[in-house]
């Protein structure tokens, strides 16, 4: 790279850090506050919830990372317009490709980080996560994590619990037995622990009693224990009942998906579609680039069209990344229209890069020449 190169690449790439992270720090933190019940219903403690959310952050970045990118290309340049930065490039004889080489550089970097996401972590974070947020909504050690509430943890059954250890033990355990619904039961003991095995959850309570009323005579039996299974049922929504997304399923699986047999037939078209997004989806970013390149850098600059030059980038912009929106979802029902998909990611940028390259025999006019008279 030359000085001039090395020197807007700099500008460009910090520019792209921090509004990738100012983007991200936003979505971030709107998307995390649907997951606050995990927190306030479930007991799920504050460094589990941060985990949970953190995985997510690959999801966001592949829709992120382009149009930060295309933010800060076009902030960047026209700044470097309106200091006439580009102006003393231009007259100093350096080509249109010279000029967005930085800029182009950066969008292949984009790209390969966007490959990386698509292809690796994006299925293993989105995969992660969801193995999780399944594990909280459904697990009952999760439930028994809040301490000194009485929780339903099944129809009729309510249970409480006044420590958990941090060995997992539980202290002060009372459970309430109403599915019988002549004689309910309450339960008291010392501690305990709870035990998961074949979807199927129990806990077992030492040093405690089971009392009961006889509705008829009103007589209370206490019943002492030093040990004793109290069966929670078996438990809804174990592991092998969540169906899998698509996008949190590897490349070779998506590939493979016509021989699942966890995916209907109808919804085939979803999952190949899924495919050809993470292979065109990170061919944006140049796209992205190059709308910004030829809007700003051809022709004459001027300070009165940057503002009308700005908008139009903006509005291709908007316009390329709603109709890939479009396309996918059409695509999803017809997946002869595939094609369509790798078409609309390449020629975009490829009319913008040969108008650029068509743009560059314009030069700056020359100011007039001042003239005295003796």
């Amino acid at each position: 790279m030359n000085g001039f190169t090395r020197y807007v690449f700099r500008q460009l790439f910090v520019g792209m850090v921090m509004v990738t992270a100012g983007l991200t720090c936003i979505i971030w933190l709107s998307q995390s506050l649907r997951f606050v019940e995990l927190i306030v219903n479930r007991g799920v403690g504050a460094g589990t919830f941060l985990y949970l959310t953190m995985l997510m952050l690959p999801n966001f970045l592949t829709v992120i990372l382009p149009i930060a990118l295309f933010c800060v290309v076009v902030f960047i340049y026209a700044k470097m317009i309106t200091d006439r930065e580009l102006v003393v490039m231009r007259a100093a004889g350096v080509s249109q490709f010279s000029l967005a080489k930085p800029a182009l550089v950066l969008a292949l970097l984009t790209i390969g980080v966007g490959y990386l996401l698509n292809l690796y972590l994006l299925p293993n974070s989105y995969r992660l996560f969801r193995e999780m947020q399944w594990d909280i909504r459904y697990n009952y050690s999760h439930i028994l994590l809040r301490e000194g509430a009485f929780t339903n943890v099944a129809t009729n059954i309510t249970l409480y619990v006044r420590e958990r250890a941090k060995d997992g033990q539980l202290r002060g355990i009372l459970v309430h037995d109403q599915r019988d619904g002549k004689i309910p039961y309450t339960l008291m003991a010392a501690h305990g622990a709870l035990v998961e095995s074949d979807g199927s959850t129990r806990v077992v309570m030492y040093n405690g009693n089971r009392q009961s009323v006889d509705p008829k005579t009103n007589n209370l039996s206490i019943l002492y224990f030093d040990r004793y299974s109290f069966d929670l049922g078996k438990r809804s929504g174990v592991a092998d009942d969540r169906h899998r997304e698509p996008r949190e399923r590897s490349m070779d699986e998506l590939f493979d998906i016509e021989n699942a047999t966890d995916v209907p037939k109808q919804d085939i078209g979803k999952y190949v579609m899924e495919v050809h997004k993470r292979l065109t989806s990170p061919l944006l970013a140049m796209s992205f680039t190059l709308i910004a390149l030829a809007s700003l850098i051809t022709g004459s600059f001027s300070r009165r069209m940057q503002t009308q030059r700005i908008l139009v980038s903006i509005f291709l912009m908007v316009g390329l990344q709603g109709s890939a929106l479009g396309i996918e979802n059409v695509t999803a029902k017809n997946l002869s229209l595939i094609p369509i998909m790798y078409v609309h990611a390449v020629l975009p940028g490829a009319l913008a890069f040969w108008y650029m390259l068509s743009q560059g025999h314009a030069r700056v006019k020359p100011a007039p020449r001042q003239v005295a008279y003796g």
